[in-house]
């Protein structure tokens, strides 16, 4: 809770504002896909009915080594279809040497990602694009909204999560830049694009390169995207390791950012945001060890403990499936973030690197 009421402290005392207006430049946007027939057409047909002026949108579909008929439907689109291109990258090679791969071959002014389940609100390109009229940004995000069909506990704790990340999206813009974007719905100026390794994590690399050359990466509230939430817990705690892990190879990367005399603020943006939220599980080990070491000694301790107890007893039932009013089903889902994240560090401590993955899974 600390880092967002410092920044809303911040953003109220000396915000930064950005000077959006309507404009419609030249877009590009990319699509990485492996084995995505199930939605990839519904994906692509969803961005050609985007209220923008056709002329200046192209849609770039890179499979990635794809073979349960992707290509073949976003081919059948691309025939009917001149806006639409199919890449294929063989052998497979990954999300980010697919961008690479997209980005060599297109012509817009700015460059937006999509993932392929990612489903767009008819507005949202024009309201992704208002940013870039202040020539100070070189980056924008759009608001990612999590739908829970399901009614899942993890489900609707990726939801909440969401919600507390666009919040804090939204201050980070008023004090300056944002430190995490969407992958979903994201863009950048094509001038400030970079070819990135294949193993590096492009909605965290790549925006954290606009800061370092001096442009401000910001939110853009009205540019909503919809994905359906992962309801497995297994599934969720795969993909927020691989997350995390590939987050922590772009903090290694990007470690001149913590600079404060190059970056000024950003540099305390990015060590609270990112380096203690990746190290929580951490923290909240020491915590519960340090808290039993002191058990008995004090009533404060013992209350804290109790608490902890409390905490932990919730996080228990949501793992055993048991079904708790959203508020009090929070702390599985924070458990389950953190779990992951500690994993992720103990992998990337030994040396791990992850490339390409199974989407959804």
């Amino acid at each position: 809770a600390g880092y967002p009421l410092l920044c809303a402290l911040l953003a109220a005392v000396r915000p930064r504002r950005v000077a959006a207006a309507p404009i419609t430049p030249r877009v590009s946007l990319l699509i990485a896909a492996y084995n995505e027939v199930a939605c990839i057409g519904q994906t692509v047909r969803n961005k050609l009915a985007l209220d923008y002026p056709p002329e200046l949108l192209e849609i770039v579909v890179v499979s990635d080594g794809s073979t349960d008929g992707t290509d073949e439907a976003v081919a059948a689109i691309a025939a009917g279809e001149p806006r639409v291109r199919l890449l294929r990258q063989e052998p497979r090679a990954g999300k980010t040497s697919a961008l690479n791969l997209a980005f060599a071959q297109v012509t817009g002014e700015i460059i937006v990602f999509s993932d392929a389940n990612s489903l767009y609100a008819p507005d949202s390109l024009r309201h992704l694009m208002e940013p870039f009229a202040d020539p100070a940004v070189g980056y924008a995000t759009g608001r990612m909204l999590y739908r829970a069909r399901d009614g899942s506990l993890t489900g609707e704790g990726c939801s909440a999560y969401m919600r507390y990340e666009n919040a804090l999206r939204g201050l980070e813009t008023k004090v300056g830049s944002v430190v995490g974007v969407d992958g979903g719905i994201d863009a950048v100026r094509a001038d400030l694009y970079t070819v990135m390794r294949a193993d590096q994590q492009p909605d965290f690399v790549l925006p954290l390169s606009v800061v370092a050359r001096g442009r401000r990466v910001v939110y853009a509230p009205g540019a909503r995207v919809y994905e359906a939430s992962l309801s497995e817990t297994k599934a969720e705690f795969r993909m927020r390791t691989r997350v995390a892990l590939r987050a922590w190879h772009a903090l290694r990367d990007m470690a001149g950012l913590l600079d404060p005399t190059r970056h000024g603020l950003f540099s305390w943006q990015l060590f609270s945001h990112k380096w203690l939220r990746y190290l929580a599980p951490v923290f909240q080990v020491v915590a519960l060890l340090s808290n039993l070491a002191l058990a008995g000694r004090d009533d404060v301790w013992d209350a804290l403990l109790g608490l902890q107890g409390a905490f932990y007893l919730l996080a228990a039932f949501g793992f055993l499936g048991l079904r708790l009013p959203s508020p009090l089903s929070f702390p599985y889902y924070l458990c389950l973030l953190n779990a992951a994240a500690g994993n992720a560090l103990l992998r990337f401590l030994a040396g791990e690197r992850q490339v390409i993955w199974t989407p959804r899974t």
